[in-house]
């Protein structure tokens, strides 16, 4: 690729914190090159409402291309990273099926996010489906329908509670949302659509090992919205971790779950920046970076989301999209200003707007510095903060059409199967316990 006179700047991820450090600099002198393995920006939070049918994926993601177009020093390149060589500043790209070919920087912003973590039990990853991108989801989707389609098609009737029962493993916000939404998909949106099955004898539950749902958020929060998912029909198994999953049974603490559909919904782990950088990393495998957002010794790269690791009033940041977008923006300004000479900006602060949760139509829950909050007002903040962090003005269009005919009528747009030629294949009816599981029970 073509040397630029302008100080290069790559940064890789365009999540939150990638996409805000590019426009942080777009009145910079600076060239802007953004790395993404794939074309478009995606709003994460509501990734659970593309698997449960009610949103498309077009509705929550756009082209990074269209989001940049008019910020003339910014440049997109869809190439995957394969590394970092910290020592010649380049960055690393398999660029047209060629691996490891050299982009040179002069700064390098890391904003490359996390991936499902199966907390030393990957041989769950084949059963127990994550969601982190737009194909996760729509698998997701299909694995769904699909065992309400398979069930309307079997014959024994003793087989339908196995394909009719839905196990989500983590009780944070997106177990928590997800399950809500699968309650009024099952309650409302199918209830009339199936002659030989009735949806709503569906089964939910949603497993935590800890002993409470929604840790993060107060406990007092966090039982009203235990109490609204017991109402819609969400079954609760607290306090007991996985032990075993396979195609046609979970393993809960003791108790073994025949079960079809199994969706992972708990912790993450971050990318491998770590070991691009061979930089000091916490026992999550994040980076160790600096008050400026820096690697230590290395000034000019920056790592910055929920592959870094920095601590704020003796507690570690989280892993949300808010402080990603924070540190995209203060990197953007402490590369300005080093190039304009402006005085260095102070060490990094993330202002905490607080936590929000919704569980189905009309109801969230709010945590704020100003405010907690539960029911419709919290539902009502939710849809309207979310709606104005959507990418671009045509999501934002699309999404609050949809939200306004979906709460009249129940009835979403979506619910479409894609093959998707992926491990969510169905699997066969006739299955024997795995080994695994024959020693856990």
């Amino acid at each position: 690729m073509a040397k630029h006179p302008l100080p290069r700047v790559v940064i890789v991820g365009g999540g939150f914190g990638g996409l805000a450090a590019a426009r942080a600099l777009r009145n910079a002198p600076v060239h802007v090159t953004l790395i993404d393995r794939s074309n478009h920006h995606l709003f994460q939070p509501l990734l659970y409402q593309v698997a449960t049918a009610t949103l498309a994926p077009g509705d929550i993601a756009a082209p990074i291309r269209h989001l940049l177009r008019k910020q003339r020093n910014a440049t997109v390149a869809m190439v995957e990273v394969t590394g970092v060589d910290v020592v010649n500043r380049r960055v690393l790209v398999d660029y047209l099926g060629r691996p490891d070919t050299p982009l040179e920087y002069d700064y390098l912003v890391l904003a490359t996010g996390a991936s499902h973590s199966y907390f030393g039990h990957d041989e769950f990853a084949s059963f127990a489906p994550g969601m982190k991108t737009l194909a996760d989801a729509e698998s997701v989707r299909a694995k769904v329908l699909k065992a309400f389609e398979t069930a309307e098609i079997e014959e024994d009737p003793s087989k339908h509670g196995d394909l009719l029962t839905f196990v989500l493993v983590g009780a944070g916000p997106t177990g928590v949302e997800m399950a809500g939404a699968l309650a009024e998909l099952r309650r409302f949106t199918l209830k009339s659509d199936f002659r030989r099955i009735d949806p709503q004898q569906a089964r939910i539950i949603l497993a935590e090992a800890l002993p409470r749902i929604l840790s993060n958020f107060p406990e007092a929060l966090a039982r009203k919205a235990q109490a609204r998912l017991e109402s819609v029909g969400v079954e609760l198994r607290l306090g007991q971790p996985v032990k075993a999953i396979d195609e046609a049974h979970v393993v809960i603490g003791n108790e073994t779950i025949p079960c079809r559909t199994v969706i992972w919904t708990a912790g993450v782990t971050p990318s491998p920046a770590g070991k691009w950088l061979k930089a000091p990393i916490d026992r999550a495998g994040r980076v160790r970076i600096q008050p400026d957002c820096s690697v230590p010794e290395h000034p000019e790269i920056f790592v910055i989301g929920d592959t870094a690791s920095l601590d704020q009033d003796g507690k570690p940041l989280p892993g949300v999209a808010q402080v990603a977008m924070q540190q995209g923006r203060y990197v953007g300004k402490v590369i300005a200003n080093r190039q304009t000479g402006r005085p260095v900006p102070q060490p990094f602060r993330y202002f905490d707007k607080g936590n929000m949760a919704v569980i189905g139509r009309g109801f969230a829950i709010l945590d704020s510095r100003v405010v907690k909050m539960s029911g419709l007002p919290a539902w009502l903040v939710w849809a309207f903060v979310h709606l104005m962090f959507l990418p671009a003005f045509g999501n934002r269009l699309r999404v609050w059409t949809q939200a306004i005919w979906s709460y009249f009528t129940r009835q979403r747009s979506s619910q479409l199967i894609v093959d998707v030629r992926s491990n969510l294949e169905p699997v066969p009816l006739k299955v024997q316990l795995s080994a695994e599981l024959r020693k856990v029970v």
